[in-house]
């Protein structure tokens, strides 16, 4: 990694949808070296996947929260089986701490909230906490 590797993911992490042209004219490079450091920095899994950020409230989904959990004994297997398994859960974390598991879940509503909490207590303690804004957007 050098000075122009890091300027080309800064590129992409800003948009992924970057033409190889464009990010060679902000970094004065040829389209052709910015795809063959992008192809080597891929094959290095420095680069691991491009996706999409989609504008949740735009599709009915206006409630973000994070959902703290305290697994119960015996129960995280099965419980780290049921994560994927919610599509609402947008991330999911193992932790150090009281609380062992870090959710955040993208809702339509309190309602939604309240159904996905039952479905998680029984598998520990869970403590909730609305997300109010994005401090990095």
């Amino acid at each position: 990694m050098d000075k122009l590797d890091e300027a080309i993911l800064k590129a992409l992490l800003k948009d992924s949808r970057l033409s190889f042209a464009e990010i060679g004219r902000q970094i004065n490079l040829s389209p052709a070296a910015v795809r063959d450091r992008v192809l080597k920095m891929e094959d290095l899994k420095i680069i691991k996947k491009y996706s999409v950020e989609l504008n949740h409230k735009l599709l009915g989904q206006d409630l973000e929260v994070i959902i703290l959990v305290k697994v119960f004994h015996g129960k995280l297997k099965p419980f780290l089986k049921l994560i994927p398994k919610i599509s609402e859960i947008k991330n999911a974390y193992r932790i150090t701490g009281n609380k062992n598991v870090h959710l955040r879940l993208v809702l339509r509503n309190q309602a939604h909230l309240q159904d996905i909490i039952e479905t998680l207590m029984v598998y520990g303690d869970t403590e909730t906490m609305l997300i109010l804004s994005n401090i990095l957007d």
